[in-house]
């Protein structure tokens, strides 16, 4: 039946979304159903962001005494002035926009997507977005969202290059870390650049799965048999605390005139990249080459080359990932490799895609990371039929 007015199409929506609150989930649990949810949800995001916009620029929220858009719909419908400032945004933007809106119409992509283009569409960027839109919409279509984030990224560089190198300069300007002393013992907070982040992250992670491995052997112990997570002596977050602390009580005790450790992080390069913008990160953030300069001299480099030759290798016929095949595999797949996993590659198992039972060599070309799980569900027989 066709919907002749808006009061019919809101009307339409209303009785779908009573349906849905009104009876149990477990009727609508399914892939299918929490697909079609997800990107209906999205065509009404879309919707009110249009509607919103359309509603700040006809002004109908001056006949109530408000002073704008975003001040009435904060006071009549009780939704955060940052969240109407983004509707609007994303409403004004989609104008210029015709791909992305149209994505965002079917459904195909979702407000964060949006929000992602947003942020690289400046007056220095607006003639080469408009150019890749299509190829931007359709990485936005496909990939997951962290990878689409990249994309982006990779663009950005391409597109604003000074731009790029300024941005990142100036998030190493505003690095600060704080604590200060309070009732409920010292709070604070940090922020870091890129790289600087991920230095110090590496770090207090590598001092986190220490105090893991200490607390499972200390309660394997006393309980004499493998513990689970929730009966060891200390919790998660506790174990993030006393990692930091343990950082400092190290920095504290290092010799006076001791060798200073080099900085430790993975910059994935190819070759034409060498020569024009060096990348991103091993943990998956894009860098611009600037930021990098200034730890040229403190830095060491490790060299891994993904290509068929003039590469170290250990043995085709041995049974297991070694040394410079193993390391160059976990930088290239960075993450398990099953479609529905981000599990880091420093947490996950080598796995040979043509089995090792099969001939499959022990090289880069056949060789995936996985993590413990979905390595097991490659070998896990079926259940027998009946």
């Amino acid at each position: 039946m066709e919907i002749t007015s808006k009061e019919e199409a809101i009307a339409r929506v209303s009785e779908g979304l009573d349906w849905f609150a009104q009876n149990d989930p477990s009727l609508f649990c399914d892939g299918d159903s929490i697909k079609a949810l997800e990107r209906q949800g999205s065509r009404l995001e879309c919707a009110t962001a249009r509607a919103v916009s359309s509603f700040d620029q006809w002004g109908e929220w001056g006949r109530d005494g408000a002073l704008s858009a975003t001040a009435w719909v904060d006071t009549t419908c009780h939704v955060p002035k940052k969240e109407v400032r983004a509707q609007l945004r994303r409403g004004k933007a989609l104008a210029v926009l015709p791909l992305v809106a149209q994505a965002w119409k079917d459904g195909d992509i979702g407000a964060a997507h949006v929000d992602a283009l947003l942020r690289v569409k400046r007056p220095v960027t607006e003639e080469a977005l408009s150019e890749a839109e299509g190829v931007l919409v359709d990485a936005a279509r496909t990939l997951k969202f962290a990878e689409f984030s990249r994309v982006v990224d990779y663009w950005e560089q391409h597109a604003d290059q000074d731009g790029t190198d300024e941005a990142a300069e100036a998030k190493r300007t505003q690095r600060d870390v704080y604590l200060y002393p309070s009732p409920n013992g010292y709070l604070g907070e940090m922020r870091f650049d890129t790289i600087g982040g991920a230095i110090v992250a590496n770090e207090h992670k590598r001092l986190e799965e220490e105090l893991f491995k200490a607390d499972r052997a200390e309660a394997k112990e006393r309980l004499g048999r493998d513990p689970r997570n929730d009966e060891l002596a200390r919790t998660p977050a506790q174990r993030r605390a006393d990692a930091m602390i343990e950082m400092a009580a190290r920095s504290a005790s290092t010799p006076a005139g001791a060798r200073r450790p080099e900085p430790l992080f993975s910059v994935l390069i190819d070759y034409p990249t060498l020569f024009g913008r060096i990348s991103q990160l091993e943990q998956g953030p894009v860098v611009a080459p600037g930021s990098l300069l200034s730890w040229l001299d403190s830095a060491n480099f490790e060299r891994i080359v993904f290509g068929p030759k003039t590469r170290a290798e250990c043995s085709e016929t041995a049974r297991f990932f070694t040394g410079a095949t193993r390391r160059v595999v976990e930088v290239r797949d960075r993450q398990c490799q099953h479609p529905f996993c981000d599990l880091p590659a420093e947490n996950c198992e080598m796995d040979h895609i043509v089995p090792f039972s099969e001939g499959g060599p022990t090289n880069q070309e056949n060789a995936q990371v996985l993590c413990g799980r979905h390595n097991r569900m490659r070998y896990e027989r079926p259940p027998p039929d009946g």
